[in-house]
């Protein structure tokens, strides 16, 4: 708990430090890997390029200040905490790397807001930091620990058995470790860390799901990320174009905190482009494990040469008694329309919702909150809506 005089001072500092929280925290991330190059690669790069590691940043570190003086405003933190902390845990991010983070977060606060940082100020924020830090310091050492996981070394090697056409534009990859060792034990919908080094030998990690159950192997689906007009996505092409059966990849221990749940209650999986992944597993799981659970699997993709892991989901899904498959295409060429397969996008009110749904999302930010506000409109409550996000989360925003 914050002390109550800072809680005081962070009360009446936090507009301003949330109004400059990008400036901020883009100062704070130009100072650090000048300082400390080796950091470079620990984060996204292009997620750096781009403004979303900084957004994502800004919003956590407020949304935490507010939690600690208006506890009562915010029911979202917990589920932050945990998100920040499985996505640090697969990049072995290790407890002595905060105090160069805060050091220079702080620097950051009293370079940009200046002669409004006091001593005092100064000192309220470094407990905010800290006390946000030591939460996810505990967090991170209790994952360590169930993964068997040294922070160190975070990474084990992995062979590509085989590679395999999802569409025109996804890949994916089928591995097993090449020390011969066992395939780690996964909850459906987690995901790995993959990291190479690129050819400007720049070493940069991103996570992939796990988009098939385990077993004796572990499966990556992987999209080709386009930049139109920005950079290419640097990692997935570099999978994309030079990964081949017989290379090898480091992947870290599975993580992740949206998971299948071993409840009964029906499923709705809704899912867009390479979102689908997070709800492949789960159903490919089901299949096995519960395949008499009521499933209801939704997904929007650009067309059907775009619509990745189709083939296995439809595999998967024969296997089930209460599956039921509804495919939205923005082009759906020469695809067998009908009541099962419609062009255009997801419309919430078409769904046969089932009673006592609980439904997981994966897709783009703006795709999440649409179909959000649908689920919320037909009587779903909010917390039996989950969500995955592929890259910072600024579903805070």
């Amino acid at each position: 708990m914050l002390s109550s005089d800072h809680a005081d001072i962070v009360r009446a500092t936090l507009p301003a430090v949330g109004a400059h929280g990008a400036t901020i925290t883009g100062r704070f991330y130009a100072a650090m890997f000048a300082a400390h190059p080796e950091l470079r690669h620990l984060f996204n790069q292009g997620n750096q390029a781009n403004g979303e590691q900084r957004r994502a940043l800004a919003g956590s570190v407020a949304a935490f200040a507010e939690h600690l003086v208006s506890p009562a405003s915010d029911t979202s933190f917990q589920q932050m905490l945990s998100r920040i902390a499985h996505k640090h845990a697969s990049l072995g991010v290790r407890p002595e790397q905060y105090t160069i983070v805060g050091r220079h977060l702080l620097d950051a606060v009293a370079d940009v807001l200046g002669d409004a940082v006091t001593p005092q100020v100064h000192a309220a924020w470094s407990e905010v930091y800290w006390l946000f830090a030591t939460l996810l310091i505990a967090e991170e050492a209790r994952l360590y620990r169930d993964a068997e996981c040294d922070p160190a070394a975070p990474y084990r090697p992995w062979r590509v058995v085989e590679r395999r056409d999802e569409g025109d534009e996804a890949v994916s990859l089928v591995l097993v470790p090449a020390d011969g060792g066992a395939v780690p034990a996964h909850h459906p919908g987690q995901y790995v860390s993959v990291a190479v080094t690129l050819p400007d030998g720049l070493r940069q990690p991103r996570q992939y799901t796990l988009s098939r159950a385990a077993g004796d192997t572990a499966q990556i689906t992987v999209r080709r990320v386009r930049g139109d007009g920005a950079p290419d996505g640097a990692v997935s092409n570099h999978l994309f174009d030079t990964v081949a059966a017989g290379d090898e990849l480091e992947l870290s221990p599975p993580f992740g905190d949206v998971v299948l749940d071993g409840g009964e209650d029906p499923l709705v999986l809704i899912s867009a482009g390479i979102g689908i992944t997070p709800a492949a597993a789960m159903i490919d799981h089901l299949a096995t494990a519960s395949p008499d659970r009521p499933v209801l699997a939704v997904h929007a993709d650009r067309s059907p040469r775009t619509h990745a892991l189709r083939e296995q989901i439809t595999e998967a899904g024969g296997r089930m008694a209460g599956f039921r498959q509804l495919t939205w295409y923005e082009e759906p060429g020469d695809a067998d329309l009908g009541a099962e397969v419609r062009p255009g996008r997801i419309d919430v009110a078409e769904l046969p919702l089932p009673d006592k749904a609980r439904v997981f999302m994966c897709g783009p930010l703006p795709f999440m909150r649409e179909i959000r506000r649908g689920l919320l409109a037909a009587g779903i409550s909010d917390e039996r809506i989950h969500y995955e996000v592929f890259g910072p989360d600024l579903w805070i925003r």
